[in-house]
């Protein structure tokens, strides 16, 4: 590449960003020409190139990358001291590039209107309203745990391999879509992540790659979890960005599909983000709700939270510290807090549609 290309590409970088934070300004725009226009196009060739691939390209790619960074670093380390300026340029191509790569391919839809704006539901809820949601979801959560146990205190295995919690998944989309044409997912590409050990101990359950729109699963989450998790992250194929609107969605797709276990694994996981949300600011409360639980249902959460026990470590604060400060750049505001935000979709949601 010639060196005053080099330096045009560098140049643009501090350009796009201007040009995105101004887009940002303008999420109808972004919601009519990206999110329903462009990226729709984008997202769906991606997922008919790589979907059928069984493996994840997506983590091979970052792989390389990695590897070939290490080697260019210390292959080319004489070189980088002697010509620093040189080497600044050339990453500065590499961010502008990546930069713009990024937002043509998914990153513009963290710019779109939110969600709640779409379904035409509240913005926030209140402690009562939100108290009277979890009694109707441990009611419906504790009923279908003993429909699937038949014993109030087993806890639920899920009987399904992973990929048919993807088909099921899939199933669930064409589901949805018959009442919310906007969730319309086609051509799946669902995958399960090879660096599902590292995932772990970062303590993410998943994750989507922008650059190949390949949905990854963390492989090693206990399977009753996997169904919304799933969902989630197809959530963020179809062009939703926000952590708590995938959050969300994974929600709404799993319990409106017609299989028992997912429904059980909906009502179970938008539970506990609820039962979380009270005991930050009512430990009484929680305790008085969480006596209610079916021991089995008490037995899932456990198994959930004895796996991110297992693989805990002084790393992972740093690393959720580094994703909440990208989320913060690219326009949710809470970080990784965003991610319990889902609690007022929920409440929000059922107040209009009651369970």
């Amino acid at each position: 590449m010639k060196s005053k290309l080099k330096n045009g590409i560098v140049l643009f970088l501090p350009l796009q960003i201007v040009l995105v934070k101004w887009l940002a300004n303008y999420p109808t725009f972004i919601e009519e020409y990206y999110s329903n226009g462009i990226y729709q196009y984008t997202s769906k060739f991606f997922r008919y190139l790589l979907g059928w691939i069984p493996f994840s390209v997506g983590d091979i790619l970052y792989a390389t990358l990695i590897v070939l960074t290490i080697n260019y670093l210390i292959t080319k380390r004489k070189y980088i001291k002697q010509k620093p300026l040189i080497f600044l340029r050339n990453v500065g191509v590499v961010l502008s590039i990546a930069y713009f790569t990024f937002h043509f391919c998914w990153g513009l839809n963290y710019y779109r209107e939110p969600l709640y704006k779409t379904l035409q539901i509240k913005e926030s809820h209140s402690l009562p309203e939100l108290e009277s949601f979890v009694y109707r979801l441990i009611e419906k959560t504790n009923t279908i745990h003993k429909t699937i146990t038949k014993d109030s205190t087993k806890a639920v295995v899920m009987p399904y391999s992973k990929d048919e919690i993807y088909n099921l998944t899939t199933i669930g989309y064409k589901e949805l879509q018959k009442t919310y044409p906007l969730f319309n997912y086609q051509t799946s590409s669902l995958k399960t992540s090879l660096f599902s050990t590292g995932l772990s101990y970062a303590g993410y359950g998943g994750y989507l790659n922008p650059f190949t729109n390949e949905a990854q699963v963390n492989g090693k989450i206990p399977l009753y979890r996997f169904p919304v998790v799933a969902g989630h992250e197809a959530g963020h194929q179809i062009g939703y960005s926000a952590e708590n609107e995938t959050n969300f969605i994974g929600y709404l797709v799993t319990v409106n599909n017609n299989d028992t276990y997912f429904k059980y694994a909906a009502y179970s996981y938008a539970l506990s983000y609820c039962l979380s949300d009270i005991r930050r600011n009512n430990p009484e409360l929680f305790d008085e709700l969480y006596a209610n639980l079916n021991v089995g249902v008490k037995k899932n959460y456990q198994e959930l939270s004895t796996f991110w026990d297992n693989y805990e470590n002084p790393m992972e604060p740093v690393l959720k510290s580094v994703y909440s400060t990208f989320l913060k750049a690219n326009n949710q505001k809470d970080g990784m807090k965003s991610y319990s935000r889902v609690v007022t979709l929920l409440v929000a949601y059922h107040q209009k549609y009651p369970l």
